[in-house]
């Protein structure tokens, strides 16, 4: 074990820290882009609207009802409507515990729902959970530099194996089909965006930067000792020479990409209804109907002509298809210039005419 004490006794437990919050800084990002999308289409779609701040109240009151349950504080009441949720402790309880609970309230709902989805991975893929070392870094593996590494390996392994599982996701197994309903529920509602009733205030990135700075700042002191909790933990990791610190923060860094990948998933999903609002009558229909229609034939086609990637290919022959169709019907129903272009030339064979006259 190389490195300077102070790299190792001070910043090296920071590496990890700093890689949790910045991937979930991104997933606050995305989720920014989620209620723009959400807000293009509020006006023909309220009631999907509501359903997804519906589900974002629904694991923000999970949530909190959770961390009232780890504080022992007891649940008395449990209330939940499209636009708000309450949980009333049983016993009031001061101090670290309200510290605590409130943490689940306002930090909890970017990650426990994820949770959920991560222990159906742990029985659907086979791989991907290791808490891997780069060979060059064995001997820094306890410095900043090291422990960043290790980090970022372990969610390299993570993703690539991740979406190796979603590019071959097979839509006629259930299980399969269940997980991938599960992910769009998850970033639907990975936030409320209080745009179902009425919009009583912006609640967007930085309110939630607000709640979090003012959970921070109110009791300033629990947080030093979640961090030297932290210190602590990393040391027996070192001592003992086990992984176990940065393993624990590289599971944070997985429930952060899978948040990221379900929101990804929620705006493809907003972005095909907002682009078929604009195609009229029927036709708008045409893409939806085009995703089980061509999945299923395309699964046909490789039941008599199998093959290692049916499952891939079959995924990503319906997405292609479906959105060059929704594409070439968004782009003849909206493109104004070839109407323009007849009307114009029908004007001027109109004045020819007038002049042969």
């Amino acid at each position: 074990m190389e490195g300077s004490p102070i790299d190792i006794v001070i910043f090296a437990p920071l590496a990890p820290i700093l890689g949790v919050l910045l991937f979930w800084f991104i997933q606050l990002v995305f989720i920014e882009g989620e209620k723009y999308s959400l807000e293009k289409i509020r006006n023909q779609h309220e009631p999907l609207c509501r359903f997804t701040n519906f589900l974002g109240v629904l694991f923000q009151t999970i949530c909190h009802a959770l961390g009232y349950t780890i504080t022992k504080s007891g649940i008395s009441d449990f209330y939940i409507s499209v636009s708000y949720g309450r949980v009333a402790p049983k016993k009031e309880k001061k101090g670290i515990f309200e510290w605590i609970a409130n943490a689940f309230l306002f930090i909890g709902p970017f990650f426990i729902p994820a949770f959920l989805l991560l222990l159906l991975l742990f029985l659907m893929m086979q791989d991907g959970f290791q808490i891997i070392i780069p060979e060059q870094l064995l001997d820094l593996k306890y410095s900043f530099s090291g422990q960043m590494n290790t980090f970022g390996t372990s969610l390299y392994n993570f993703s690539n194996n991740f979406f190796g599982f979603l590019f071959n996701i097979d839509l006629l197994h259930p299980p399969h089909i269940g997980f991938l309903f599960l992910m769009i529920f998850l970033g639907m509602g990975m936030r409320p965006s209080h745009i179902g009733e009425k919009k009583i205030e912006k609640v967007d990135m930085i309110y939630d930067l607000r709640n979090i700075w003012a959970l921070i700042t109110h009791k300033p002191l629990y947080l030093i000792i979640l961090f030297l909790c932290a210190y602590v933990f990393f040391y027996i990791s070192l001592f003992l020479d086990q992984n176990w610190y940065v393993g624990l923060f590289s599971i944070f860094g997985w429930l952060s990409i899978i948040s990221i990948v379900s929101i990804l998933i929620a705006i493809m999903i907003f972005i095909l209804i907002r682009i078929t609002d604009e195609i009229k009558g029927s036709r708008r229909f045409i893409p939806y109907i085009l995703i089980p229609v061509i999945y299923v034939l395309m699964r046909l086609l490789f039941f008599n002509f199998p093959s290692e990637y049916t499952n891939s290919a079959s995924l990503l022959v319906t997405v292609l298809v479906t959105g060059f169709t929704a594409f070439i019907l968004h782009n003849k129903a909206t493109n104004k210039f070839k109407f323009k272009l007849r009307i114009k030339l029908f004007d001027k064979k109109k004045d020819k005419d007038e002049e042969d006259e």
